[in-house]
């Protein structure tokens, strides 16, 4: 599921901000990026992390900014930078070279740039970072769940809409056998006339014709499947994968009656119902 939470706290002189975003993935797969003060718990963060997200591509941003920090983080070793300097600036004068670019040649030389060490963590704003991770997660969560009972209503719809062409299917079947029936019976009269076929065999054959189009057990696992989904949607796991098995059932169970239908006020009844069930498969693509 898409989601975005953001949450942000002042701890004495320091704003800690942190950022949370998910898209729809079948796993979990997070990028994390934290600050240099909170590398030492990078376990541990990730831990609470995978606790209330466990899947989706999920992307959590740390920002840790001191309120009166005007530090040089970077440090400089005079001496070394010197005598790099004065060796490339004598071998420039050998080659008679311009010294346009030997400050910056200098200033790359090995030792001559150095880090400036990692301050400890102080396990009260670890404390505190975390709290502030917990809700920025929660925001992201709550985000989630919505889209999620969004979604929801929508597979409801889309469901009852196939069920409402179902109902109005078992209502046009017994006048789609009447009328197969009836063109059947004039079909053959036309050719033959009243006197030129035998009529109890044509009734048999009527018979055996209606009952290759039956659709009664179609209609009852169309029903079943339908019903089916809903209980699943309303299970507290995740379920994607099972939603998509019983969409792939429901839409067997419509092309069966629609290539069964031979009547044309039923097939655009199937029509809709596969534009429905269409919707579910694309809407179905957020939760697998």
């Amino acid at each position: 599921m898409t989601g975005y939470g953001q949450a942000t706290a002042r701890i004495g002189e320091v704003t800690i901000l942190v950022e949370a975003k998910t898209l729809n993935s079948k796993f979990l797969d997070l990028s994390l990026r934290l600050p240099k003060v909170f590398l030492e718990k990078e376990l541990e963060v990730r831990a609470i992390i995978t606790e209330k997200l466990d899947r989706g591509k999920v992307s959590v941003s740390v920002e840790h900014v001191k309120a009166t920090s005007q530090e040089v983080q970077q440090l400089y070793n005079e001496h070394m930078f010197i005598a790099h300097y004065a060796e490339l600036k004598k071998l420039a004068d050998r080659v008679m070279a311009p010294y346009d670019n030997l400050f910056e040649m200098a200033l790359r030389s090995p030792d001559v740039q150095q880090s400036m060490e990692r301050e400890a963590l102080d396990p009260g704003l670890y404390e505190n970072f975390s709290v502030v991770l917990k809700e920025a997660l929660g925001h992201c969560d709550t985000f989630r769940r919505v889209e999620g009972a969004t979604l929801m209503e929508k597979f409801k719809t889309y469901i009852r809409s196939i069920d409402t062409g179902l109902k109005n299917v078992e209502k046009l079947d017994p006048q789609r056998i009447e009328k197969i029936r009836t063109r059947i019976k004039k079909g053959i009269t036309d050719f033959f006339g009243e006197q030129g076929f035998d009529t109890n065999r044509l009734e048999q054959e009527i018979i055996f014709y209606i009952e290759r189009l039956d659709i009664h057990e179609e209609r009852v696992r169309l029903k079943t499947h339908l019903d089916y989904f809903l209980i699943v949607m309303d299970e507290p796991q995740s379920n994607g994968k099972k939603l998509a098995f019983i969409a792939q059932e429901i839409g067997r169970e419509i092309n069966t009656i629609g290539s069964k239908a031979n009547d044309a006020e039923m097939q655009k009844e199937v029509v809709t119902m596969k534009e429905e069930l269409e919707k579910i498969k694309e809407q179905l693509n957020n939760v697998l």
